[in-house]
């Protein structure tokens, strides 16, 4: 599995792709193919936003687990949403601890807190709802990141299969580019602090 820096929000991981794939090919495609209703309106194939943001829905959790677009996992969320005038934007929701506020609360209100019992030690480590037996304040930042139109995918078929399957990961390898090339933001917010 790739690993997660402050530059990455989200990672693809083909190698367990196929490695796990039933069809030999792509974990992926066959949850594509599950979902090929999805894909189309009517026989009539979707936008290059609609099909980015269905792509990016099917690849990341809950529908996959675990997922082909990974998300980091001290973030809440990255979730692909339609936008105005046809186009999408990515929603990053990110939790925010007392320790990366300007202004801290009380102290004795409880936080996010880190897991714990996570095997991985690093600085991404996922952030769960304090305990709510006693006072809490937790905060969460949606950061908007408009994508651009021209960085979008037109899908060529609205059929399950190799090409379907190809243009999807484009779409969504498109949109993890264009997540980690907004992690400075994230980092911003929360002033690198976990």
């Amino acid at each position: 599995m790739p690993q997660f820096t402050d530059g990455t929000l989200a990672v693809i991981d083909d190698i367990h792709d196929r490695e796990h794939a039933s069809d030999g090919y792509s974990r992926y495609g066959a949850y594509l193919a599950h979902r090929a209703h999805r894909f189309h309106s009517d026989g009539v194939p979707l936008t290059a936003a609609e099909f980015a943001v269905e792509a990016w829905t099917t690849a990341t959790g809950p529908v996959m687990s675990p997922a082909y677009a990974a998300v980091r996992p001290d973030l809440l969320a990255v979730t692909a949403h339609l936008g105005d005038d046809d186009g999408m934007f990515l929603r990053i929701d990110v939790p925010l601890r007392h320790a990366a506020l300007t202004h801290r609360p009380d102290r004795r209100l409880a936080d996010w807190t880190p897991d714990l019992r996570s095997t991985d030690r690093g600085p991404y480590r996922r952030l769960y709802w304090p305990d709510t037996n006693r006072a809490a304040l937790v905060t969460t930042a949606s950061l908007i990141i408009p994508v651009p139109a021209h960085e979008l995918i037109w899908p060529t078929t609205t059929h399950p299969g190799s090409t379907l399957t190809r243009e999807a990961k484009d779409a969504v390898r498109m949109l993890a580019i264009w997540a980690n090339s907004h992690a400075h933001l994230v980092t911003d917010l929360n002033g690198g602090t976990r």
